[in-house]
């Protein structure tokens, strides 16, 4: 699949999330070290750096315009304030005589700047940051100042590296001031198009995934290019195409969700960027909007927008716009198409996501399969693998008929689907191990119909092959399957049919040729071991669907899952001891999933007692504000400091008293160590976590709370603090 249409697969979407979040750890730890470089790097730097000022001298009490120049070498490029997949912003750090204040870097439109699965969001070329400076009212007329500032920033092309500069300019001060007649017009012009807040530009936000951004907003047709760039980070996919489409009212854009999905619960703010003729040339503007959730602007959506051929983006905003291949696809076409999917679903069989559900299967022709029954066999695993695809292709018409966008995989953007599948296949795993048979009692159970013989395991192989296919794509399948998200509900089904015949063919073949039977060795000890080691391609298709649950519910649901597996594996394991262990174990299941189940299906919890760090000095800081302040010592890996929150900091009851107590709840995070904290516990006694202490709001010793709290408790300890 080319890079440029990663952004359009959701499962895709995932694992790239996870490889930013890795592969770029170090580049990011290094970023945020800038500050602490007392020396340039060694070596050719990419970046030339200044301060220039619109003013030649400046009058007492004006405030002016300083601008940070960068010149970036070509084939590099520094950040935006929202890097996007990578990178960090430009900093400027400050030292002014007393007096001078400097305000903060007012950020020109960014532009995409994409490098292979990743997009960010950053400036080639040459680039000017507006700095907006005000000179004392009692500056001394006829003297002249130094501004001097610490640039640093990361420079990136095919490896980043990270830069910094003393930066200094020298400011007369005259009982007039007077502009600089070589950077006034050029700060002012970078001034001038700064993207900013325009009178009459209005935006909505709706939900969904993807979600339409709609954008009120005059002669949208005589733009080309347009893209938007939010400003904070992980509220949306930057790699996936957005899919720009233009009106008379305005123009919209299809945005995929991120790592943090709040489209149409809460603003989302931004940049539009886009390039706009004047004076006969295409220019780069932008325009600030913060989109309001709410149903599309109508009008803004009539036809798509113009992409350039020159544009950075063109190929993956390209790919994803309809095409003719969206008209309904007849002769030579429809034959094309239906080939590459047969093709596809062929190859399709030795996907790593595939074979080891296949090899179990095939392991039944090594037990001596009648020749009579292996028929029956395939007739019904052919058939359980073209009712599967059939079943997932009128699930996508049917979503696609009420305006979602989807495509191959969808089901794993659902996380109860992820994790029924990840128990799924550690089920499977602990079944050709050894660790459980499926008895009589057990048949209705769903892993049995994939690994026990019989009619229904032969159909229902053939449905979880499909089922296990669904995250790979083989090749051939990625234009099949776009081409029959375009069509008619007759041509997708047809082209699914032909994905599922290439799919079925190979095994439903083996089960009618006798003579590719007898190639496969005699039963014997080998087939035991052949199952065991069939086990662990099992554990590992779990192991990759808990990675991409942690995408989609963080820690909370991995923990989850990993709970309820244990319950899963402890039921299989003690219901061979008779029906009564098989009820203990099913109550201890059913107890698991009671208090794990919200983040399997994706349900969000409300933190509804807002926290900040904690730190000494923010407690005598509150203090002396008059404010009560309650600290939790505690760490992730603490079990009796999450059961404590879950009973008595997240009820609505306690956030409410501590609002109206005006209490602060501050948080010592002691999951990887803290010398600080570390002091803190020592100070009272502690060696470890859980800790809870309450400052009173007029001051003194703290109250040390019981390591077991309740609500009454903490109630009850801001209410005697009142009175």
């Amino acid at each position: 699949m080319p890079a440029s249409r990663i952004g359009l697969d959701h499962a895709s979407l995932y694992a790239l999330t996870m490889f930013r979040l890795t592969a770029l750890a170090a580049l990011f730890l290094a970023a945020l070290a800038l500050p602490a470089l007392a020396q340039p790097l060694p070596g050719q730097r990419q970046v030339d750096a200044g301060l220039h000022s619109s003013r030649a001298a400046v009058a007492p009490g004006e405030t002016f315009t300083v601008v940070l120049r960068e010149t970036i070498n070509e084939g590099w490029h520094t950040y935006w304030r929202n890097p996007g997949d990578s990178g960090e912003a430009t900093m400027l750090s400050w030292a002014l005589p007393a007096g001078w204040r400097a305000g903060e870097i007012q950020w020109p439109t960014p532009e995409a700047v994409p490098f292979a699965m990743l997009v960010n969001y950053g400036y080639e070329g040459e680039v000017l940051f507006p700095v907006e400076v005000t000179a004392p009212a009692n500056a001394r007329v006829g003297s002249s100042v130094t501004l001097t500032a610490e640039a640093n920033w990361l420079v990136c092309s095919d490896i980043c590296i990270p830069e910094q500069a003393t930066l200094t300019l020298s400011v007369p001060v005259a009982a007039q001031g007077r502009d600089d007649p070589q950077w006034a017009p050029r700060v002012a012009e970078a001034v001038a198009n700064l993207p900013r807040r325009a009178e009459g530009v209005t935006a909505t936000i709706g939900e969904g995934a993807p979600a339409r951004l709609s954008v009120a907003f005059s002669n949208a047709s005589g733009l080309r290019n347009p893209r938007f760039f939010p400003f904070e980070r992980e509220v949306m996919a930057n790699a996936a195409a957005q899919s720009p489409r233009v009106g008379p009212s305005g123009l919209s854009f299809s945005l995929t969700p991120g790592v943090r999905n709040t489209f149409g619960q809460e603003p989302l703010n931004g940049v539009i960027a886009y390039e706009i003729q004047e004076n006969g040339a295409w220019v780069h503007r932008g325009v600030e909007i913060s989109a309001q959730p709410g149903e599309p602007i109508s009008g803004a959506d009539d036809g798509a927008a113009t992409i350039s051929s020159d544009y950075s983006l063109a190929d993956l905003e390209r790919a994803s716009a309809p095409s003719a291949s969206a008209e309904n696809l007849t002769g030579l076409a429809l034959l094309a198409a239906l080939g590459l999917a047969f093709l596809g679903g062929l190859i399709l069989n030795i996907m790593p996501c595939v074979l080891p559900v296949l090899s179990v299967k095939a392991l039944s022709f090594a037990g001596g399969v009648q020749t009579g029954e292996a028929r029956r066999h395939g007739v019904l695993y052919f058939a359980g693998v073209m009712a599967t695809f059939l079943v997932l292709a009128g699930v996508l018409i049917a979503l696609r008929g009420a305006g979602e966008a989807v495509g191959w995989g969808f089901q794993l953007q659902a996380p109860w689907v992820t994790s029924a599948l990840a128990l799924l296949f550690f089920v499977i795993g602990l079944n050709l191990v050894g660790l459980f048979e499926f008895g009589a009692g057990a048949q209705n159970l769903g892993a049995s119909l994939a690994t026990k013989r019989g009619d229904a395991g032969a159909f229902f192989t053939g449905a979880l092959a499909v089922i296990a296919a669904t995250p790979c794509t083989a090749p051939f399948m990625a234009s099949a399957i776009g081409a029959a998200l375009t069509q008619s509900t007759l041509t997708t089904l047809l082209i699914f049919a032909a994905l599922g015949l290439g799919f079925a063919v190979p095994l439903t073949l083996l089960h009618f040729m006798p003579g590719l039977q007898k190639l496969i060795p005699k039963p014997g000890r080998w087939m035991e071991r052949a199952r065991n080691v069939l086990a662990f391609p099992m554990f590992a298709a779990a192991v990759w669907l808990v990675w991409v649950l942690a995408a989609q519910t963080g820690a909370d649901g991995v923990a989850a899952l990993l709970g309820v597996a244990a319950a899963v594996a402890f039921l299989l394991f003690v219901a061979r001891w008779g029906r009564a262990w098989l009820i203990v174990g099913a109550i201890a299941l059913v107890a698991t999933l009671a208090f794990t189940w919200r983040p399997l299906v994706g349900a969000e919890v409300q933190e509804v007692l807002v926290s900040e760090p904690w730190s000494a000095s923010r407690v005598t800081e509150l203090q002396s504000e008059g404010r009560g302040v309650f600290v939790n010592f505690t760490a992730a890996w603490c079990v009796t400091c999450k059961v404590n929150e879950a009973a008595a900091l997240t009820k609505s009851s306690v956030a409410q008293a501590f609002a109206e107590a005006n209490v602060a709840y501050l948080v010592g995070d002691w999951t990887n160590r803290d010398d600080a904290i570390a002091q803190a516990l020592a100070e009272h006694g502690r060696a470890g976590v859980p800790l809870y202490l309450y400052y009173p709001a007029d001051g003194g010793e703290p109250v040390v709370l019981p390591q077991v709290l309740t609500e009454g408790l903490v109630l009850e300890t801001i209410a005697g603090d009142e009175r």
